[in-house]
């Protein structure tokens, strides 16, 4: 039986973390086969928009959000993967502008193959992140499974007026990000045995930072649209908005933050499966410019685990906001800008 000290988790599974989600495009017509719900004026927020959580009202002043997100292990230690996968569930919920409350765990689990400990050590992970959230855990479910898998059913609450959804982005708002994309190419990496301990710690302390204080801070400003970047990438995450919007969206490239190896490790080759499929996913949605070579263009579509929000904040507040979010310890930047223009469409320039 292979024990906590010995084990190395990304070993156990083809794909990690958010990179092993089906496809964007085998998801949305497996969604198209789904049966048409009745119609409820409380559904706030449903399927539609391929939004990050769905939102009910109950009263007035109540609406409570719902979200579910699971995948296999991401990094080789247990208690930072049972980190990563409950701040990535918890992630929706914020980007929705709501406060999770509760929780479920979802593991599945080669109990026969390896050690209790390891388990034990994944849900501790997870425990102590939903702590730092404020966020009660209610119980879970468990299967006993050959390929480890563990993740959350998070349950919050928002003002049924405050709801921030992906489909509200305005021409002339500004585009911020709160954290650097190109973790699915170093958590890659990190598999093959590329990364030193420091990047190791690097793109793990990323991964395990609540969008907490984002959100929080984004409460206070005039945001139009809200999304997580995650699986779907930065550009996956811009086209639904573009989209859900009914708006162009400009991104400069330039701006976007990006650990720092990541064009180094993509031209070593280790581009994650799903990274390539965002890219051929958004491939009508959108354009590149000419300086931009074939490795830029699938960093900006690198499938993300926990990533930070994407907002479209008005162009008079969105230096106040990064500013805020600056003086708040969120490493937050302007990357682009919604336009009227070639609706629901990306321009990477």
């Amino acid at each position: 039986m292979t024990t906590s000290n010995s084990v190395k988790l990304t070993s156990l599974t083809t794909k990690g973390g958010c990179g092993c989600k089906i496809g964007p495009a085998d998801l949305s017509q497996v969604l198209q086969s789904l049966p048409q719900a009745p119609f409820d004026p409380n559904l706030l927020v449903g399927l539609d928009t391929s939004d990050d959580a769905g939102v009910y009202k109950l009263t007035d002043d109540l609406a409570i959000v719902q979200t579910l997100d699971f995948f296999t292990p991401i990094v080789d230690d247990p208690y930072d993967f049972g980190q990563i996968a409950a701040t990535n569930a918890i992630s929706d919920v914020y980007a929705m502008g709501g406060k999770p409350i509760t929780a479920l765990n979802i593991v599945a689990f080669p109990i026969a193959k390896l050690d209790k400990s390891i388990l034990a050590d994944i849900l501790r992970g997870a425990g102590d992140k939903l702590k730092e959230a404020g966020v009660t855990l209610v119980g879970g479910h468990s299967i006993d499974d050959q390929e480890p898998k563990f993740g959350l059913s998070v349950t919050g609450t928002v003002h049924p007026d405050k709801v921030r959804t992906n489909a509200g982005a305005k021409p002339n708002d500004k585009l911020v990000l709160t954290k650097p994309i190109g973790v699915g190419i170093y958590t890659t990496s990190l598999k093959n045995g590329a990364l030193t301990t420091d990047e190791i710690e690097q793109v793990t302390s990323i991964m395990t930072t609540l969008n907490k204080t984002a959100s929080e801070v984004m409460s206070d400003f005039d945001v139009h649209a809200a999304t997580d970047v995650t699986g779907f990438g930065l550009l996956g995450h811009a086209t639904e908005m573009a989209k859900a919007s009914n708006a162009g969206i400009r991104i400069f490239a330039e701006q976007v933050p990006i650990l720092p190896r990541t064009k180094e490790l993509a031209e070593a080759g280790r581009i994650p499966g799903g990274t390539k499929s965002n890219y051929a996913h958004v491939a009508d949605a959108v354009t590149y410019a000419d300086h931009l070579d074939q490795l830029d263009r699938y960093i900006l579509c690198d499938a993300v685990t926990s990533g930070g929000l994407l907002i479209s904040v008005s162009s008079d507040h969105a230096t106040e906001l990064v500013d805020t979010m600056k003086a708040n310890g969120v490493n937050a930047a302007i990357i682009g800008e919604v336009t009227g223009e070639h609706k629901g469409k990306i321009n990477v320039v």
